[in-house]
């Protein structure tokens, strides 16, 4: 069974640095999977941050370009580097790892605890 540990957030002043790591694993080795980051606010849903599209293009949300870097480490291991910090960025941060689907494999979804980042102004 896949299990997902997400972790590396803290608090930090505005302008700040953190860096989130996600590791997977219990993987299906005929199964490939997909390393995507998620944040979810107090009172909002939750909404996707960054993560790799095809195995070739790397995506982020438009409120985190230019400040967030996604890189793919491994097949069990992602790490978000987030700079420049803004109070708007507090939330917490999941990390997905999502089975694709294939001839062999079904889709699922499967979640970190998650990992908060506090960023105070």
């Amino acid at each position: 069974q896949v299990q997902v540990a997400d972790y590396g957030g803290g608090s930090v002043q505005a302008g700040g640095s953190l860096t989130l790591s996600c590791v997977g694993s219990g993987y299906r080795d005929v199964c490939k999977y997909s390393l995507i980051w998620y944040r979810q606010a107090p009172g909002k849903g939750r909404e996707f941050i960054s993560g790799i599209e095809n195995d070739i293009t790397t995506t982020y949300a438009d409120s985190v370009k230019g400040r967030f870097t996604y890189s793919r480490d491994n097949l069990y291991k992602a790490t978000l580097q987030m700079r420049n910090l803004k109070p708007e960025d507090t939330a917490m941060y999941f990390c997905e790892v999502y089975q694709r689907p294939s001839f062999l494999c079904s889709s699922s979804s499967n979640w970190g605890q998650g990992t908060q980042v506090t960023v105070t102004s």
